[in-house]
């Protein structure tokens, strides 16, 4: 390819589906865009997340995903990939590791198609790669080294996601919800969509807030329409004024504004956690059944509380064993002693 060629070169990328990954995913945007300057990224994603992408400031376009995750629908693939023709891309990289995102790239017959073996997509992928998962042990490393020009299988440099923030849409948020920031807003992320093993005790966050709020801050609940009976439980629970429970009433996109308020976020390892790290927000993120040497939040401004138990990491979505001590056996004292040791918390 020649240097013209080459700063011209148009990506696509097939996206994520799900929050988080979709925030890791801006690491190996950067890192392309750190590679060629010029160079033209678009990302083909479920619609849920083009407000997500649409605060990266190296994505160029975002193209809707009409299929729902899981979903063949061969017809509507081939019919996208057709029409993506047109765009005359010079390369796809596919993060996820299904045949069946692999489609879309090969209708619209880009040169390049480069992605991790899987699930047979030999045709389908001319650019496969092996993933050494002892090596890339991330799922962000995994992202980022499908970025790498020339290919290496070492670990790769981790530039880390920023989102970029709209402070109007911040004042009018205020406003429109009631919201002030008279006094230290903690944000409480209490949901997880992959399952209760990834959730913290809806009792122990209300006994969270009670005693922040107590100690002359408020709370903000996150979340979305999944939520809602979650954030409701921690209200309930709460005796005290300064509790705004806002799960299912933001847009996602004013979720990443609220958060960039915040002092700080408790959170459980969610998609949210991934959003609050992007905006620079303090953290404190409780893992269960995941591990942060997997996901963590990128950031420097976070505190991890993760027991590592015997039978962790299980990744599965119900404790096999009922007791789910990975999660309960971190108390309200120990969370609230690192939110105090970190700033912008009052204390009594």
């Amino acid at each position: 390819m020649t240097d013209q060629a080459q700063s011209n070169k148009k990506i696509l990328v097939v996206g994520p589906s799900w929050v988080g990954d979709m925030i890791m995913a801006q690491s190996l945007f950067i890192v392309l865009k750190q590679q060629n300057p010029d160079i033209q990224i678009d990302v083909l994603a479920p619609a849920w997340s083009l407000p997500i992408l649409q605060r990266m400031p190296q994505i160029t376009d975002t193209i809707d995903m009409p299929v729902r995750h899981g979903q063949l629908a061969l017809g509507t693939r081939y019919r996208l990939g057709k029409q993506l023709r047109q765009r005359k891309y010079d390369q796809a990289i596919v993060i996820p590791r299904s045949w069946k995102s692999a489609l879309v790239p090969f209708f619209a017959h880009i040169p390049q198609r480069t992605g991790y073996r899987g699930e047979m997509r030999y045709g389908l992928l001319n650019d496969i790669r092996p993933l050494d998962k002892t090596v890339l042990t991330k799922t962000v490393q995994r992202y980022v080294i499908l970025g790498n020009v020339p290919y290496s299988s070492q670990s790769p440099g981790i530039p880390y996601p920023v989102l970029s923030v709209d402070q109007e849409n911040q004042k009018e948020l205020l406003g429109k919800l009631g919201l002030s920031l008279d006094t230290p807003a903690i944000g409480f992320v209490p949901g997880a969509e992959y399952g209760p093993a990834k959730r913290w005790s809806p009792g122990y966050f209300a006994e969270l807030a009670q005693r922040l709020i107590e100690e002359g801050n408020q709370v903000w609940i996150f979340g979305s329409d999944k939520d809602v009976q979650i954030a409701k439980e921690i209200t309930s629970q709460v005796a005290v004024n300064g509790i705004h429970n806002l799960a299912g009433s933001t847009r996602l996109e004013d979720v990443i504004d609220l958060i960039a308020l915040c002092d700080k976020v408790v959170t459980n390892d969610s998609g949210l956690m991934h959003v609050a790290a992007a905006v620079g927000t303090e953290l404190v993120a409780i893992y269960g059944s995941s591990t942060p040497d997997y996901t963590p939040p990128l950031s420097d401004h976070v505190q991890v509380l993760y027991l590592g138990l015997e039978c962790s990491p299980c990744f599965k979505r119900e404790c096999p064993y009922g007791h789910y001590d990975c999660l309960s056996n971190i108390k309200v004292d120990d969370v609230l002693a690192v939110c105090k040791e970190m700033t912008g918390v009052n204390s009594q």
